[in-house]
């Protein structure tokens, strides 16, 4: 990999990158800028649905020795779709779509492991929030052994929307949550399903719980009580297979 290309050093270069369309991952300042480009941009990356943190600048110094003023975009392995986009493409295919959803999975390992699961089932697609997820860099890559190069990706500022345009579209909205009555194979997933994994440290979010159709868990027999969300993702992904038929 070019690491050169991971990244766009100073103001200028960050907006001439944003108006040629360059997938950014999110974008790093330096605490205390101010002035009316500095602005201009914030406001930009809010309209672009583009993360951005405030770090130290020791963070910046490591990206570039140079004259960095106080800007670093991190930018993206992948070109993102639009869950318009994965919804036509599951129109146009064969078979029943299974499409992941990922709400707070943060761990770029994870979120590639579970990737690899998605493609090696035949999902569709991955949707996940614009903050608050994994970034699609190098390890996360390397996590997927490239399937995040191969799946459609679709990163939104508000996973609830994603879920309402799915409903529209027929799938059925199913969340993984230890606490739920039905285990997996209580679930029909012979029908267009979006599978919701949550973080580990919480689940699901509560304001993503209130649009599930339904819920399901893994049965556990040991006395962890949990598994990997990556494993659980895998677990209740190739389950869906074994219904299907394939």
């Amino acid at each position: 990999m070019d690491e050169k290309r991971d990244y766009i050093i100073g103001m200028r270069s960050v907006n001439e990158a944003l108006e040629s369309g360059k997938e950014i991952e999110k974008v790093l300042f330096k605490p205390g800028l101010e002035g009316t480009q500095f602005r201009a941009l914030c406001e930009e990356l809010k309209k672009r649905n583009i993360p951005f943190q405030f770090v130290p600048v020791e963070k910046l110094n490591s990206f570039s020795k140079g004259n960095h003023q106080g800007v670093v975009a991190i930018t993206s392995m992948i070109d993102y779709v639009s869950v318009e986009q994965i919804i036509d493409k599951v129109g146009k295919g064969e078979g029943i779509p299974l499409i992941m959803m990922l709400d707070g999975v943060s761990d770029v390992k994870n979120f590639g492991a579970i990737a690899r699961s998605a493609e090696c089932s035949g999902a569709a697609g991955i949707i996940l929030p614009a903050k608050g997820g994994a970034a699609i860099n190098a390890e996360a890559v390397k996590s997927s052994a490239g399937a995040l190069l191969r799946l459609p990706v679709a990163r939104v500022p508000n996973l609830r929307i994603a879920i309402y345009q799915l409903k529209e579209a027929g799938f059925l909205i199913t969340g993984a949550d230890e606490k739920a009555e039905q285990q997996i194979y209580d679930i029909d997933f012979t029908k267009p399903c979006a599978l919701v994994m949550g973080s580990e440290e919480k689940g699901i979010s509560d304001s993503v719980k209130t649009l599930l159709d339904q819920r399901c868990r893994i049965p556990l027999l040991g006395r962890i009580g949990s598994l990997n969300v990556s494993v659980a993702s895998a677990v209740i992904m190739f389950e869906a297979v074994r219904q299907r038929g394939v």
